[in-house]
């Protein structure tokens, strides 16, 4: 497995969560990370990238709630969910992208398994 993402769960509305995801490639430190989500249903949709220089991007449903931030020495991305909302109830996957910044899921090369957020109201 070479994207390892874990810290999902289950929250009441208005909480708080930190996703990590773990990269077991050194090639990943040079790579864009973002994070994806899927809801039951739904289409996998963009949450969050991060550049390896740091420059972030994020979906307008998360902006001013998530902050996504990575460490290049230990190649793990983070993504910090705050003020979680039912609407974020979703199957959370980490990336890696070889072409550097994408917000759409085919840009990605690597992919993580996912880790289950459920938030209720």
């Amino acid at each position: 497995v070479q994207l390892q993402a874990s810290g999902g769960g289950l929250v009441q509305a208005g909480a708080s969560l930190r996703l990590s995801c773990a990269a077991s490639r050194r090639t990943f430190s040079r790579h864009a990370l973002g994070w994806f989500r899927q809801a039951p249903g739904k289409e996998r949709e963009f949450v969050a990238s991060i550049t390896w220089t740091g420059r972030t991007y994020y979906a307008d449903s998360v902006k001013g709630r998530f902050t996504i931030s990575r460490d290049n020495a230990q190649i793990t991305v983070f993504l910090q969910m705050d003020s979680l909302k039912p609407e974020d109830t979703a199957v959370y996957y980490c990336a890696a992208s070889a072409g550097g910044y994408s917000e759409d899921a085919t840009g990605y090369n690597d992919w993580g398994q996912g880790t289950l957020v459920t938030v209720s109201s």
